[in-house]
């Protein structure tokens, strides 16, 4: 973009917003199941919109400065804590910082002779590896159990070291959507003296509504005994504007090891409860509304809703001929794919989806996890979970007439055996373009078959590796 000479029209602006627009997936309505979270209910998000840009320009740097966002902080944390077996807390920007605040609290309040480490189950969120790059902590993998998907307390027991300062479990797990045996870990950490983290980020928020609704879930917020904190974000199924989340700790003091101070220079003083420094309380004023819009009657009525419309997910797709639904989920997370390798190829399924105006979101294989592709259930899907499960079938049918995702000889060892270093972003656009991923190819949407089936392919470091080249093309 070059800088206008003289600013536009407003709604000029406004129209260009739409007109750029024009390719992203809808946010509303249930058919991209991924990323977006929907009530079904526009007076709640107009609610939440409105409270958002009343608090847009309020600064969090100095809550002296502005004392409402104390009270609204105070009032949010309040409430998640109320739900999630008490604590203390703090509104972060989303669940990825919520979790970095976490690690960084564990690290400085239990020093340790070596290197800090941390024992995170394979179907953790990537998040705990990005606080640990970024914290200098070291991962030690955990294993789960290849049938449930579930993590192995005998497994999170091995692996703690006398250098441990955190062990995590996931409530649920996004992958496989099923809730770790929290009680199990959190005991098995407390006698070791270690802190656990449970990572409630996606399930917080529903969890409770769904056993208030009559589903069975597992014990694994704040009051089971040796959990010392949580995470629960609130952009998710409290339907929140991003970004919103709140990590709880158990005591105080556990808190204050996540705070950063500096008075090592002589301007204003700094104290920051996040990562973030200057923030706009905007995400802070859109979560207050929402929850003060819907209050428990609304939450529970929409967890009554998510729970039927994931039952009916379920059943419906272990009908459908030639797939199944990977573990037992505790949640409104469903991954599914074929009964057998011969089945139909999830990638291509995911863009025969496209096709028809869905988005099902593609999981690459990992530690003998099958690729699948998985679905979030939120508040609007059970009005369309009939649609969806017929788009569901049609795409199992048409991927089968396709049949799977055929790739050059030799390629995959191309891109494994690549210099990534050695090229520019365009001589990687280039290679890209030659396989079937125009990365500058406008605003449409893509079809991603082939450099899934690439990935999927690669081993994990290289899958990481390439995916970094694909954002730098993206944003050259």
């Amino acid at each position: 973009m070059s800088l206008p000479e003289k600013g536009r029209d407003i709604e000029d602006v406004l129209a260009e917003i739409g007109r750029l627009r024009e390719g992203d997936l809808p946010v509303r309505g249930g058919r991209v199941t991924a990323y977006v979270y929907d009530t079904g209910r526009p007076e709640v998000h107009e609610a939440a919109a409105r409270a958002y840009f009343e608090m847009l320009e309020v600064n969090t740097l100095d809550p002296t400065a502005f004392p409402s966002v104390v009270e609204m902080e105070r009032q949010v944390v309040g409430a998640v804590a109320g739900l999630l077996g008490g604590g203390h807390g703090v509104f972060t920007s989303g669940g990825t910082e919520s979790i970095m605040l976490a690690v960084k609290a564990a690290r400085d309040s239990r020093p340790v002779a070596g290197r800090p480490r941390m024992a995170v189950p394979v179907t953790a969120h990537p998040a705990f590896h990005k606080a640990a790059h970024y914290l200098g902590v070291a991962v030690d993998a955990v294993p789960v159990d290849p049938v449930t998907f579930r993590a192995s307390p005998a497994a999170v027991e091995a692996a703690i070291t006398p250098d441990t300062v955190l062990v995590v479990a996931s409530a649920p797990s996004y992958p496989q959507g099923v809730v770790d045996p929290v009680a199990e870990i959190a005991a098995t950490a407390a006698a070791r003296g270690v802190l656990c983290h449970v990572d409630a980020c996606v399930g917080g928020w529903l969890l409770p509504w769904l056993r208030e609704a009559g589903a069975h879930v597992p014990p694994f917020d704040m009051s089971v005994p040796g959990v010392t904190s949580l995470s629960c974000d609130l952009h998710k199924f409290g339907y929140a504007p991003k970004g919103a989340s709140v990590v709880l700790f158990a005591d105080p003091a556990l808190r204050r090891a996540a705070y950063f101070a500096s008075a090592s220079w002589p301007g204003y003083t700094i104290i920051n409860a996040t990562v973030q420094s200057s923030k706009s309380a905007g995400p802070l004023g859109g979560a207050w509304a929402t929850m003060q819009a819907l209050g428990r009657d609304g939450y529970l009525e929409l967890g009554r809703a998510t729970l039927a419309a994931a039952r009916r997910l379920r059943e419906g797709v272990a009908a459908i001929d030639g797939l199944r639904v990977l573990g037992d989920p505790d949640s409104a997370l469903v991954a599914f794919g074929p009964e057998d390798p011969d089945g139909p190829d999830v990638f291509v399924m995911a863009d025969e989806a496209r096709r028809r105006g869905w988005f099902l979101q593609p999981q690459l294989s990992y530690a003998g996890i099958p690729a699948n592709l998985h679905i979030t259930v939120t508040g609007v899907t059970l009005r369309g979970v009939d649609a969806m499960l017929e788009v569901i079938a049609e795409c199992a049918a048409a991927a089968r007439r396709r049949g799977p995702v055929e790739l050059p000889e030799g390629l995959v060892e191309l891109v494994a055996g690549l210099d990534l270093d050695a090229l520019d972003d365009a001589a990687f656009a280039e290679l890209a373009a030659a396989v079937g991923a125009d990365l500058r190819g406008g605003s449409g949407q893509p079809e991603m078959a082939v450099v899934n089936a690439v990935l999927d392919a690669l081993p994990a470091d290289r899958r990481e590796a390439v995916l970094v080249r694909f954002l730098s093309v993206l944003y050259s």
